[in-house]
This record gives structure tokens, sequence and C-alpha cells, in this order.
């Protein structure tokens, strides 16, 4: 067997090569970023051009390269990484990191104390999910940083599945725009004022409360733009604006939509479906044309609490015959 380090230098000009396409996807779990991978590649016309760059944390990072080691899909390029090597991503630069060090944002994501009220129902639970608390979650703002010699690059969030070939997204013409994202204000709760306090001057002052908000989840980012604007210098200062919580509320999606304010361009909605996380009631000819379909939401796939009718759609990029997976039984 060949080692997979000697295969990674082998492939190094690969993971640098602007001509390729390249994808990011930042995730702890090992069987939802294989269906991502399996799936894309599964779609992907010349397999060979596409390139995975997948970051973990020290915990999964043992597991995330050994599965990709024995089950890579044939064709691709899969590189995988510990965020903790990332020397220049400590507290002295990231401010959420510091943020994150203190003792206070554990009581504000799991005792509920908070000067914003947040809504009724199971929001709540929502934002207190410990993913949050993870750097992988807003890694997603530092691309050029991770990956200084790419133009372009496709972030993927770790409960989507691919239906369709995704190339052709690096050609569209983003018309100088920084972030191409599905909007979602044709649902309901999907506008800035949703997500924003707009209670607060800085946020009244700066921005629309009924600008159209956009998905996370399948993002083409153009990183010779990002540098060009300094996207990142953009996201530190509201991160600093933000040091005491009243802005926005937990997530990534609420700083990701004033970080890229006016400078989204809008995805044709068949690019991304979303909701297969939370709305029984989707409509399925939406999410059979779909290029890519979001578990978005709690119900995530992997999980008994899933919706039934949706599983399938993730189930099938599983591996059958993986003796592991059938001791499991995780594709039922």
């Amino acid at each position: 067997m060949q080692d997979y380090g000697s295969k990674e230098a082998v492939h190094a000009d690969m993971l640098e090569d602007p001509a390729l396409y390249h994808y990011a996807i930042f995730s702890d779990n090992v069987l939802a970023t294989s269906v991502v991978v399996n799936s894309t590649v599964f779609h992907a016309k010349e397999a060979e051009k596409h390139v995975f760059h997948l970051v973990t944390d020290r915990l999964n990072f043992v597991a995330m390269k050994m599965w990709f080691l024995v089950n890579a899909p044939a064709g691709a390029t899969i590189q995988v990484e510990n965020i903790d090597d990332f020397k220049w991503l400590n507290s002295s630069y990231c401010l959420v990191l510091r943020q994150l060090e203190t003792a206070h944002p554990q009581e504000y994501y799991f005792k509920g104390s908070h000067p914003w009220t947040l809504p009724a129902r199971d929001d709540n639970l929502k934002y207190r999910n410990p993913k949050y608390l993870s750097m992988l979650n807003h890694l997603r703002f530092y691309l050029p940083e991770v990956y200084p010699k790419l133009d372009k690059i496709l972030f993927l969030d770790d409960d989507i599945v691919v239906q369709k070939d995704l190339t052709p997204l690096w050609s569209i013409d983003m018309q100088g725009m920084v972030n191409g994202a599905v909007e979602t204000c044709k649902e309901s709760f999907h506008r800035f004022d949703t997500y924003l306090n707009f209670s607060h001057p800085k946020i009244s002052q700066n921005f629309d409360p009924n600008a159209c908000a956009w998905a996370f989840g399948m993002n083409m980012f153009d990183l010779k733009e990002w540098k060009k604007r300094n996207i990142t210098g953009i996201y530190h200062h509201w991160q600093d604006m933000n040091e005491d919580r009243t802005l926005w509320k937990l997530g990534s999606l609420p700083p990701g939509l004033i970080t890229f304010y006016n400078l989204t361009y809008p995805l044709d909605r068949s690019w991304h479906a979303l909701g297969l996380g939370y709305d029984p009631a989707l409509n399925e000819t939406e999410i059979e044309e779909a290029a890519v379909i979001h578990f978005n939401g709690n119900y995530k796939p992997w999980l008994d609490l899933a919706i039934p009718k949706y599983k399938p759609y993730w189930s099938k990029f599983l591996m059958p015959d993986n003796l592991y997976l059938q001791y499991c039984r995780i594709s039922e």
C-alpha cells in the first residue's frame, strides 16, 4: 500500500494548481465528509481535476486521514489537515478564538444568559449547539490564509449531498462579487432582520433589514477578490464590534451576512436546495432537480431522528460493502 504522506507529496502541485476545481470541507464528522466527497466525485465528469481540501480537529485527524487512505474515491485528489497545525490561527489574530477562550461565552452558549433575547420555539437549542464553539465553524472566514495559492474555492458543509456535476460553478461570472450563494429570502424568516439585532445602532445604521439573506453550505468564493477587498479584515472589524455579543445571534451565518454585505452574487436556486434537516414538506421536484441538497437543521441524515423519506438521498453515497458500516447499520 502506498504511504499516504508520499501520495500527498506526489500531488502537492495539484493542491495549489488554480486551474483545477478546489473544494473546502471543514468537519469533525468522517462519514458525513465521506458522503460529500463521494457524491461530488460520483457526478464529476472529470474526477481527476477535482481537489478536496479537508480540515478537521486533532481528535478526528487520524481517523479522517485513514478513512480517505482506505476509501478514497477514484481519480480525485484529497488532502486532510489538522486545524491545530495552523499556527497562525491563534487568539492574538483571531478574535473569535480569543472570545471563545474566555469563561463568559461558555455561560452564554449553555446557560442562556444573553442581553438580546432569542426567539421562542426550539431556536434556543439550535443556538446553544456546541458546534458554535468549534473553530472549524469559523475557519471559513480565513480561506485565503489556508489556501494562499488558489484563486477560487467551493466551500461545502458536511451535511450536504451533491447530485450533479458542480464544475460549471467555476465558470460563472460573479461580476466582481466575492461570495456566490443561493439567496433564501423567498423563504420565511430569511432576511437580515432575522439574524441581526436592528435595535442596535451599529446594525441599523449600516445594513438594510430587508436585505436578502443567503445560504452557507455551498458557496463559491473568489479568493483574489477576497484579498483585494480585505474580507478577513472586515470580518475581524465586526467581530470586534460584537465582543459583547449583542449585534447578532450565534453561528457563522450572521457575521457572514455582514462580512459579505453587497459582495454576494446570487446563484440560481437550482444549485442549492435547503431544509432537508427540518422540513418534511419540501417540494420533491425541487429536491430531485437541485445540484446540492442540504440537511440544514437538527435532523441530520446520520441520526435516528432524520426525516425518513430524505435519508436515502444521503445513505446511498455511503459504502454498502464496508464491513464497519454494516456493523453500525448506519445506512438503514
